[in-house]
C-alpha cells in the first residue's frame, strides 16, 4: 500500500490545525437538529470539507507512493502524516442511502461492497442497510478505528463491526523457568482473580514444567468402493512402506511446513477413513493439511479409479468436536505439564490443605466425571482458560470444545506437598494464520513471545503456546479447586461476577462522554486534534469521536 504524506511550507505550519480547530468548534454550535438523526452525517460531511479547505488555504499538498519514490525534497519537508492508511472514497448521507436503496432493490449485493466502496465504507453501508431492513439500532456494536482490509477474506464476511471483549492478565506465572503474564479475554467476573491465585501458588512453589509429547494435525478424508474387496485393497496398499513414502513425497509437496507422520485406515465396509497426520510448522494446520490431503487423495485415486472420495473430512478427523480418538491418539499438540505446590502455600495462598484437595480431585475429577462417561472431562474447568486464552491469541473459537480436554491430577508427595498434573492430548492452536493476523490479537501473542512465525525452529512458536495454555489451565485448575474445597466459589462469584451498575446509564460505546462536561484531558485531546505526528486516519477517528459527543450533547438536551 501507499505512503500518503502531508506537506505544508513550514512558515503556515501549525497554523492550519488552528484554523481548523476554530472552525470546527464554531461550526459545531450552529447545528440544526432533526428527529430522525440525518444531522449526524451531515456534520461529518460539513467538517470534512472544512478540513479540505484548511488544506487549500495553506497550500497543504499530499504526495502518494512508495517511500522510495519521493523526491528528496519532498522527503525532507515537515510531515504530520507518514502511515499506510486505507483511501476509502468519503461518502456523504445521500450516497449511503442510495446505495442502501440499490440493496434492497435486489441491485447490488451486500457481499459486493468491498469491491466497490472500500473496506471501511463498505461497514458503513451495510450498517445502514441492516438497521433499516431490522428497524434496529447497531449503535452499540463499535466500527470505528479499525482495520478491514485484512479482515474480509480472512476472517470474516459481511462485516458491520467488531466485538470487544474485556480482556485482563494473570500471572506472573512461571512456566519453563520463564516469567509470563497470560491475556485472557473473558466476561466471566472471578476467573482471572482466580487464575491469578493459582499462578502465585505455583511461581512461588518453584513453577510449572511443561512439555509438548506429541504434534500432529489430522484430516480424514471418506471414500467408498463398489465391495469389500476393491476396499480392503486400498487399505493394504496405503499400508505398504513403498505406497506411504511415495505419499510422503507427494504431500509434502504442497507445502514447506507440512511433514506427513503417518497414515492410518479405518475400514467399516465399503467405506474407507483415511486418516493423514502431520506437523504444520507454526501454523494451526487445518487448511495447509486439507490441501495437502486432497493432493494426495488425487494420486491415490490414479491407482484406485473404482474409489468415490465422499469428502475430504469424513469426521474421523475429529474436529471441533470432543471425541476418543482425539484423546487417545492426539490431534493438534499433546502436552502435559506438572508443579508442586508447597503444603504451607497451599495454605496460605489457597485456603485449604493438601489431604482435601487430593481427595476432592478423585471423587470430583476421577470418579464424578467417569460416572458421566464425559471425554476429556476430568477436570475442573480447563474450558474457561482455554477459551480466554483462544479469543485473546486469535484461535479458532470452535476448537474450544476438543481443545479444553484434560485429565487433572493430585497427589499428596512423601514430604507432605501437593503434586498436580495436567494432561491435554488436543490443544489445537496457532501463532500464525486465522485470527492471529489480526493486531490485538498478535499483540497478546507478542505479550507471551511467541508471535508469528520461528524460521530458525518451525512449530516452536505454537509449541510454546500450548504449553502457556496447558500451564495456565493448571493455575486455575489448582485455584477453582481450592475454592470448592473451602467453600469460597459462590462468595467470590458473588463479589466479583455481579454487576451493580445502572445498566440503562452506561453510554454506547461509540458515544464515550459528554461534550458538555469536557475535562482537562478532553482540552489536551483537543489541541492535538491534527498536532505533529498524528496519522490522518487518527485525524479522523478523532473527528467521530467529536461528532459522538455532540451527539450525546444534543440527546441529553432533546
Amino acid at each position: 500500500m501507499a505512503t500518503c504524506c502531508i506537506a505544508t511550507n513550514t512558515s503556515n505550519f501549525g497554523k492550519w490545525q488552528d484554523e481548523l480547530k476554530c472552525s470546527i468548534l464554531s461550526y459545531l454550535e450552529t447545528v440544526n437538529l432533526d428527529n430522525e438523526g440525518k444531522w449526524r452525517r451531515v456534520v461529518v460531511n460539513d467538517v470534512m470539507k472544512l478540513f479540505a479547505n484548511a488544506l487549500n488555504v495553506y497550500d497543504v499538498s499530499f504526495d502518494v507512493g512508495d517511500d522510495e519514490s519521493l523526491a528528496e525534497d519532498k522527503k525532507s519537508t515537515h510531515s504530520i502524516i507518514d502511515s499506510q492508511v486505507d483511501c476509502d472514497d468519503v461518502i456523504d448521507d445521500v450516497n449511503v442511502s442510495s446505495i442502501v436503496d440499490e440493496i434492497k432493490n435486489g441491485k447490488l449485493k451486500t457481499r459486493e461492497l468491498e469491491a466497490k466502496f472500500g473496506h471501511s465504507s463498505a461497514v458503513t453501508i451495510r450498517r445502514r442497510y441492516i438497521e433499516d431492513v431490522t428497524s434496529k439500532s447497531l449503535e452499540n456494536l463499535p466500527f470505528v478505528n479499525y482495520d478491514y482490509s485484512i479482515v474480509n477474506g480472512a476472517c470474516c464476511e459481511n462485516v458491520i463491526g467488531f466485538m470487544p471483549i474485556p480482556t485482563g492478565i494473570a500471572g506472573p506465572l512461571l512456566i519453563n523457568n520463564e516469567v509470563m503474564y497470560i491475556p485472557l479475554s473473558t466476561t466471566e467476573g472471578a476467573l482471572i482473580a482466580s487464575t491469578s491465585r493459582g499462578c502465585r501458588a505455583v511461581t512461588e512453589s518453584g513453577g510449572i514444567k511443561s512439555f509438548v509429547i506429541k504434534d500432529g494435525m489430522t484430516r480424514a478424508p471418506v471414500v467408498k468402493f463398489p465391495t469389500i474387496t476393491e476396499a480392503f485393497k486400498l487399505k493394504t496398499w496405503i499400508e505398504e512402506e513403498k505406497n506411504f513414502i511415495e505419499l510422503k513425497k507427494v504431500f509434502e509437496s504442497t507445502s514447506r511446513f507440512a511433514i506427513l507422520n503417518k497414515i492410518t485406515c479405518d475400514m467399516e465396509g465399503v467405506y474407507i477413513y483415511i486418516r493423514f497426520e502431520a506437523s504444520t510448522g507454526d501454523a494451526m494446520g487445518m487448511n495447509m493439511v486439507s490441501k495437502a490431503v486432497h493432493t494426495a487423495m488425487e494420486y491415490v485415486q490414479k491407482f484406485f479409479p473404482n474409489m468415490i472420495i465422499q469428502s475430504l473430512s469424513g469426521n474421523q478427523c475429529v474436529d471441533k468436536k470432543a471425541s476418543a480418538i482425539n484423546w487417545i491418539n492426539g490431534r493438534g499438540k499433546s502436552v502435559v505439564s506438572e508443579a508442586i505446590i508447597k503444603a504451607d502455600i497451599v495454605k496460605s495462598v489457597l485456603k485449604t490443605n493438601v489431604d482435601s484437595m487430593v481427595e476432592l480431585a478423585k471423587s470430583k475429577l476421577l470418579i464424578g466425571t467417569s460416572t458421566t462417561m464425559t471425554i476429556g472431562g476430568w477436570n475442573a474447568h480447563a474450558a474457561n482458560i482455554v477459551a480466554a486464552l483462544f479469543l485473546a491469541t486469535g484461535q479458532d473459537a470452535a476448537q474450544i470444545v476438543s481443545s479444553s480436554m484434560c485429565l487433572t491430577q493430585m497427589e499428596k508427595t512423601a514430604s507432605g506437598d501437593l503434586y498436580i498434573s495436567c494432561t491435554m492430548k488436543c490443544i489445537e492452536v496457532g501463532t500464525v494464520g486465522g485470527g492471529t493476523i489480526l493486531s490485538p490479537q498478535k499483540n497478546c501473542l507478542r505479550l507471551l513471545n511467541c508471535e508469528g512465525s520461528n524460521i530458525q525452529e518451525p512449530s516452536s512458536n505454537a509449541k510454546k503456546l500450548a504449553t502457556v495454555i496447558c500451564s495456565t489451565v493448571l493455575a486455575g485448575e489448582l485455584s477453582l479447586m481450592a475454592a470448592q474445597c473451602s467453600d469460597d466459589l459462590v462468595r467470590s462469584h458473588l463479589k466479583l461476577n455481579r454487576s451493580s451498575i445502572a445498566l440503562s446509564s452506561v453510554p454506547s460505546l461509540n458515544v464515550p462522554i459528554n461534550l458538555k462536561n469536557n475535562t482537562n484531558k478532553e482540552d489536551r485531546n483537543n489541541k492535538n486534534l491534527l498536532s505533529e505526528g498524528s496519522s490522518m486516519s487518527s485525524a479522523v477517528v478523532h473527528l467521530n469521536r467529536t461528532v459522538k459527543k455532540f451527539d450525546l450533547k444534543c440527546s441529553n438536551i432533546l
